[in-house]
């Protein structure tokens, strides 16, 4: 693998837009597991567009902000001690999400709940890397990558969702080509990234199986 392509995967496949991929194959492939099946495909779209503006657009600027201001030496955020504040930002943001979608607040407001479960187990998992990188670099490409197949796996087994086979298979590859380019780029150890990818599994498999 080139570094040119090791970044390039590392930045497609970014932790905020995990959510994003998740919710695009949930929202257009198994509409109807998650409550969504009388949506029309227009209605999903803007829905799918709230959620990247919510979990991705909207934590990125104030990353971006804190960069310029002086708070972070680099947007890679290589630094572990550097991870605090945006993961704590991150945190809250999605904490602030998961309540707006569960109370079907504004535009979502007849959103089923099983879309603000699963965001919540992802907001649990930014959380708890916020938490474990007070002591630890875990990989956060992992952790996302990790949820989502975590998630994916869940619904198929949960409800028998043979339609998500194929993305589960893509997807895995996906989490060994990030997993294969953050330690090509050094950014990880095998070690972190192996961690990361069972933390973000077992929490939203663990979420889905229970609470959807």
């Amino acid at each position: 693998m080139t570094t040119s392509l090791a970044r390039v995967l590392s930045a497609l496949f970014h932790p905020l837009l995990m959510p994003t991929l998740l919710f695009g194959i949930l929202l257009f492939q198994v509409p109807g597991v998650i409550g969504l099946d009388a949506f029309s495909e227009r209605a999903r779209l803007s829905l799918l567009l709230l959620i990247a503006i919510g979990t991705f657009g909207v934590p990125a600027l104030l990353i971006y902000y804190l960069y310029r201001q002086g708070l972070l030496s680099s947007l890679h955020m290589d630094d572990r001690s550097e991870r605090r504040l945006p993961y704590l930002i991150t945190g809250l943001i999605y904490t602030f999400l998961t309540f707006l979608f569960a109370f079907r607040m504004q535009l979502v407001s007849e959103t089923a709940p099983e879309v603000a479960i699963i965001l919540g187990s992802i907001t649990v998992s930014i959380l708890l890397v916020g938490l474990i990188s007070l002591f630890w670099k875990i990989s956060a490409h992992s952790v996302g990558i990790g949820g989502s197949l975590g998630a994916l796996l869940g619904i198929m087994l949960k409800f028998s969702a043979t339609d998500l086979f194929l993305s589960l298979v893509a997807l895995t590859i996906l989490a060994g080509l990030v997993a294969s380019a953050r330690l090509h780029l050094n950014a990880h150890t095998p070690a972190q990234i192996g961690t990361g990818l069972a933390l973000g599994l077992t929490v939203s498999l663990v979420t889905v199986v229970w609470l959807v």
